[in-house]
């Protein structure tokens, strides 16, 4: 029977308020609206950005909020306007957009959609400022556009990629944030050389997806920067050759990976969002070619301070957003490299639980075990 149209109740893990314990509730989903989609959602996995905003500290709390945004699944129905989804479709929902019409989207060079750029402050749909999930008639707030703790979501379209049916989605779904940054971060903007040397700064589940895409871009040397060395036996499985813990040496990063580069590495890719580790990413690079590219977020009132002359020597500092690709646009090709077994995810996924024990993929990040714990919806 078709679900189309029609109210949806199902389960969903509600954070009532900052900090405490994610709450298994039966929701209202109400059908997509104009230029809205409805998913059922099979596979999702939690990434720092959800812990940041249920722990709602530094940020503004919206709550009760239905979390998530790194998820496969499979189109349930379409509202208004919908043309290129239809029931049945596998997809990603992504934390971000493209509205495929404002002048980010029209630009070969960026893609910060106008419209669907990430919104951490807004709860509810584009179309009419309503949210879309309900318990007893009260509203439930939308997380950046995605909620994917539901087994059913609304999403607008311009942030659903639509993907090979034949992709496992409890591998893929981690291609719609972070393994999705760190690979882009290196493939699409550091763009190393075959035999060129890189250095990743923060060995998480993002930088090494950054090294992930030095080890497909061929790399020589991928040196791995960390303050944590019990991340240098993991990092091996992603390419990472040599390891530089900042803490063990009396000169600063950049002095001591120039010494082991004979001037400096040709590439850097900073994962931390440490304003140090982001000025010894720049000062790392060799002069005349080196390229920094900057990925992790910073604290708001950071600065980035280095002598002018290390861009006057030519040195490039860029920075990335969802390692600059477009969502609907470029996601299903990062599918594919999967498929045709270029790029590895299944090393990325260390945790697997069902969704009734959701509490433990919390308790596995806080602990810092593992790098991604995907969650099964139907479990």
């Amino acid at each position: 029977m078709s679900t189309a149209g029609l109210l949806i109740r199902c389960k969903a893990a509600v954070a009532w308020e900052s900090g405490k314990p994610l709450s298994i509730e039966e929701v209202e989903v109400a059908p997509p609206q104009k230029n809205e989609v409805r998913i059922k959602i099979l596979f999702t996995s939690l990434c720092h950005t959800d812990v940041y905003f249920w722990d709602a500290k530094g940020q503004n709390p919206l709550f009760p909020r239905i979390l998530g945004h790194e998820a496969g699944g499979i189109v349930e129905s379409v509202g208004e306007g919908v043309t290129d989804l239809e029931p049945g479709d596998h997809v990603l929902p992504i934390f971000t957009g493209e509205c495929k019409e404002c002048a980010h989207c029209l630009s070969e060079e960026s893609n910060m959609c106008d419209l669907l750029r990430i919104n951490t402050d807004r709860g509810e749909m584009l179309h009419d400022g309503k949210s879309r999930f309900s318990i007893n008639g009260k509203p439930i707030y939308h997380f950046l556009g995605t909620s994917t703790f539901s087994e059913y979501t609304v999403v607008h379209v311009g942030q659903v990629a639509k993907i090979n049916p034949d992709a496992p989605l409890d591998k893929v779904c981690v291609l719609s944030c972070g393994m999705s940054t760190g690979f882009g971060a290196t493939v699409n903007v550091a763009k190393p050389k075959k035999g060129q040397s890189v250095a990743i700064f923060g060995l998480g589940a993002v930088g090494l997806a950054a090294a992930e895409g030095a080890r497909v871009s061929g790399a020589s040397r991928i040196i791995g920067v960390d303050l944590n060395p019990s991340r240098f036996e993991q990092a091996k499985k992603f390419g990472v050759t040599e390891f530089v813990n900042p803490k063990d040496h009396n000169k600063p990063v950049q002095e001591v990976i120039a010494e082991m580069t004979g001037g400096g590495v040709d590439r850097s890719v900073e994962c931390t969002g440490s304003i140090q580790a982001m000025i010894s990413a720049f000062e790392c690079v060799h002069d005349g070619w080196g390229v920094a590219v900057l990925v992790g977020v910073p604290n708001k009132d950071d600065a980035f301070k280095t002598h002018p002359v290390n861009l006057l020597n030519e040195r490039t500092l860029k920075g990335t957003f969802f390692g600059n690709y477009k969502p609907r646009t470029d996601i299903p090709a990062v599918v594919e490299r999967y498929m045709n077994k270029e790029l590895e995810l299944d090393k990325f996924i260390t945790h697997s639980v069902p969704f009734s024990e959701i509490y433990k993929a919390f308790e596995l990040m806080l602990a810092g075990e593992g790098l991604r714990c995907v969650i099964r919806m139907d479990a």
